[in-house]
C-alpha cells in the first residue's frame, strides 16, 4: 500500500514537472526569436539614405553570414547538449545572444553589424537541439508526437511575436531599440529559465517517464541495454551520427528546409511580381504560409501518435509528396490573391508537418534520451544548410538570367521535385520504430 501511494505521488510530481518543462522550454525557444528578428525589422530604417543607406546586396550578405554560422552552430551545440546538458548550453546561448543584440544596437558600421550578426547566428543555434533533448527527457515516446506538435508551435508563434515586439520598439524609439528592447525581454526569460528548468527527472529525485510507467526505454543500437549507451559519452554520440535512420532524416530535412527559407525571405517579392500587390499586402499574403504552420504541426503530431502508433514516417512520407504536388501546382493557380494565397496556406499546412516531425519527435525517438541533442543538432544542422540554399537561391539564379528576372516557376518545380524525392526516401522507413532496450 505504501509503495503504491509513493508511486502515485511520484507520477503526480512528474506530471507537474512535465507541465513546467514544457512551458519554460517553449518560452525559451520562442524567446530566441526576439533577438533573431531584430535585424529584419531594423533593415527598413538602415536602408534609408538618411540613416545608413545600406543596399539590398549588403543586407543579403549580412543575412548569408548569419545563415552559415547558424547552420554550423547546430552541429556544435547538439553535441554539447548531450555532453554537458541542456541547462548550461541554453543559458550560455541566451546570455551570448543578449550581449550580441546589445552590441548590434550600438554598432556604427555595416561591416561590424555583419560580424555581430554572424556571431548571433552561433548563439541562436544553441537553442533547438538542447531544448528538444530536454523535452525528450521528460516525455515518453507514446505521447511525444502530440506533445512535440504543440511544443513546435514555438518557432511559428515566436517569430510572429518577435516581429511585433521589434517593430513597435523601432517605431517608438528608433531602429536601435529594435535590438535593445528584445534583448531586455530575452534577458528576463534567461533568468526565468535558470530558476524553473531542470535537465532530467532524475535531477529532481523523480524516475524517468519510462521507469514511472514500467516500460522499456529506447536505445540507439538494436540489442543494447541502456547501460551500454551512457548519456553524453562519445560512443553514444558516435552511435547517433552513424545511425542509418538519423542519416535518412537529416537528408530528408536538407530537402525540406529550402522551401521554408525561400518563402520566409522571398514570398513578398514573388507575390508582388506575380500579382502586383503592394508591400503590406504582399507581406500579409506571404504570411499565410506561416499561419498554416501551427495547424499542420499539431495535426501531424496527433496523427503520428494516434493514427500510426507513434510511427512518424508514414505521416512524413504522405505529406512530403502532397506538399511537392501542391508546390508544383502553385505557378498554375489563377493569378488572383485568393487563389495564390490559399495555395500558399495549403503548402504551409503540408510542409510544416514533416518539418516539425523530423526536427522534433523523430529526432528524440531515434536519438533517444541520451543522444537527442546530437540527433536534433545534426538533423537541424543539415536542414539549415538547406535553408542557406533556399534563402539565397532566387538572387543566385536571377544573376544568371539574361534579363535579371527570377524564374520562379523553375525554382518551385525544382524544390517540388526535392520534396517528392524526400518522401520517397523516407517511405522505406514506414514501419520503423526505435529499438527497445534489451533486458539486463
Amino acid at each position: 500500500m505504501t509503495s503504491e501511494v509513493l508511486r502515485r505521488g511520484r507520477t503526480t510530481s512528474l506530471k507537474a514537472w512535465q507541465i513546467r518543462i514544457f512551458a519554460i522550454t517553449w518560452l525559451a525557444y520562442a524567446g530566441f526569436y526576439l533577438t533573431r528578428k531584430s535585424l529584419s525589422v531594423a533593415k527598413i530604417e538602415l536602408k534609408k539614405p538618411e540613416v545608413w543607406g545600406l543596399s539590398t546586396e549588403t543586407l543579403a550578405a549580412v543575412d548569408g553570414g548569419y545563415l552559415i554560422a547558424y547552420a554550423a552552430g547546430q552541429f556544435l551545440w547538439g553535441v554539447l547538449g548531450d555532453r554537458v546538458g541542456t541547462r548550461r548550453v541554453v543559458l550560455a546561448g541566451m546570455a551570448g545572444s543578449v550581449a550580441v543584440a546589445v552590441a548590434m544596437g550600438s554598432a556604427a558600421t555595416a561591416a561590424w553589424l555583419g560580424v555581430l550578426f554572424a556571431l548571433q547566428g552561433v548563439f541562436q543555434s544553441s537553442g533547438w537541439a538542447p531544448l528538444t533533448k530536454n523535452m525528450g527527457e521528460f516525455f515518453p515516446r507514446w505521447v511525444r508526437g502530440r506533445v512535440m506538435g504543440l511544443w513546435c508551435t514555438n518557432f511559428a508563434l515566436g517569430g510572429m511575436i518577435a516581429g511585433v515586439v521589434a517593430g513597435l520598439a523601432a517605431e517608438h524609439g528608433g531602429w536601435r531599440m529594435a535590438f535593445f528592447v528584445p534583448a531586455g525581454i530575452l534577458a528576463a526569460i534567461c533568468v526565468a529559465f535558470a530558476i524553473l528548468q531542470a535537465d532530467r527527472p532524475e535531477d529532481v529525485g523523480l524516475p524517468s517517464p519510462e521507469q514511472a510507467a514500467g516500460e522499456a526505454e529506447s536505445v540507439i543500437v538494436e540489442g543494447e541495454r541502456v547501460a551500454d549507451e551512457p548519456e553524453g559519452a562519445w560512443r553514444t554520440i558516435l552511435d547517433v551520427v552513424t545511425s542509418p535512420t538519423v542519416l535518412v532524416i537529416s537528408f530528408v530535412y536538407l530537402l525540406v528546409k529550402p522551401l521554408r527559407y525561400l518563402l520566409m525571405f522571398w514570398s513578398p517579392v514573388y507575390l508582388s511580381e506575380r500579382l502586383g500587390t503592394g508591400v503590406a499586402e504582399s507581406g500579409i499574403l506571404g504570411g499565410l504560409f506561416d499561419l498554416a504552420g501551427p495547424v499542420g504541426i499539431i495535426a501531424g503530431g496527433w496523427a503520428s501518435d494516434r493514427l500510426f502508433g507513434t510511427r512518424r514516417f508514414p505521416v512524413m512520407a504522405v505529406t512530403l509528396v502532397a506538399a511537392g504536388v501542391a508546390l508544383a501546382a502553385l505557378p498554375w493557380m489563377p493569378p488572383t490573391r485568393w487563389a495564390v494565397g490559399a495555395m500558399l496556406f495549403v503548402i504551409g499546412l503540408l510542409v510544416y508537418i514533416p518539418d516539425s516531425l523530423a526536427s522534433g519527435a523523430a529526432a528524440i525517438d531515434f536519438g533517444t534520451r541520451r543522444g537527442a541533442a546530437t540527433a536534433a543538432g545534426m538533423i537541424n544542422g543539415c536542414g539549415s544548410l538547406g535553408g542557406v540554399i533556399g534563402g539565397t537561391l532566387p538572387g543566385l539564379v536571377a544573376s544568371t538570367t539574361a534579363d535579371g528576372q527570377t524564374p520562379w516557376n523553375t525554382i518551385f518545380l525544382v524544390l517540388a521535385v526535392g520534396l517528392v524525392f524526400a518522401g520517397a526516401a523516407v517511405a522505406p522507413l514506414w514501419n520503423r520504430l526505435p529499438p527497445q532496450a534489451r533486458r539486463p
